[in-house]
């Protein structure tokens, strides 16, 4: 008795994952199709009426990973952009610059970088996130203010 419920809870929890689970990557990879990525991403905000946040970077890229920690500890920020945003990661790296993707917008010169897009896919805004730092960080109130400015009013 007590082994079948222990087998009904994992198969519960095991579905309930896989249907929590994003169709668009949680991790910078050079395998994913980007522009297919994108045109998930753009259907996705338009159906929930949220604006597309691009996220250029690799796992090579160590602000890459102190912004997603900032992100991930931070239950405000991470409720900012859930509300408000379809969050995209787009790899660059040798392995994968993603330029078909990335040639449409302007040229990155450092990373992580952020493009805010429309739910048509329209570029709105580029982000250098440099000018969020703080220290070996980044600045909470900065990453707020971004989120909150470039939201849909």
């Amino acid at each position: 008795m007590v082994r079948s419920l222990f087998a009904l809870v994992a198969a519960f929890l095991m579905l309930a994952g896989a249907s929590a689970q994003s169709p668009l990557p949680q991790r910078f990879d050079a395998a994913r199709d980007a522009a297919a990525d994108l045109g998930t991403a753009v259907a996705l905000a338009r159906e929930q009426g949220k604006r597309v946040l691009v996220d250029v970077g690799g796992e090579w890229c160590s602000w890459c990973h102190i912004l997603d920690r900032l992100i991930e500890t931070d239950a405000q920020v991470r409720q900012l952009r859930d509300e408000h945003y379809v969050w995209l990661k787009v790899n660059f790296s040798p392995a994968n610059r993603n330029e078909a993707v990335l040639s449409r917008w302007p040229k990155v010169t450092g990373y992580p970088h952020l493009f805010v897009l429309d739910e048509r896919g329209a570029l709105l805004h580029s982000q250098p996130t440099g000018e969020l730092e703080a220290g070996k960080g980044y600045d909470r109130e900065k990453v707020l203010a971004f989120l909150r400015r470039h939201r849909r009013p």
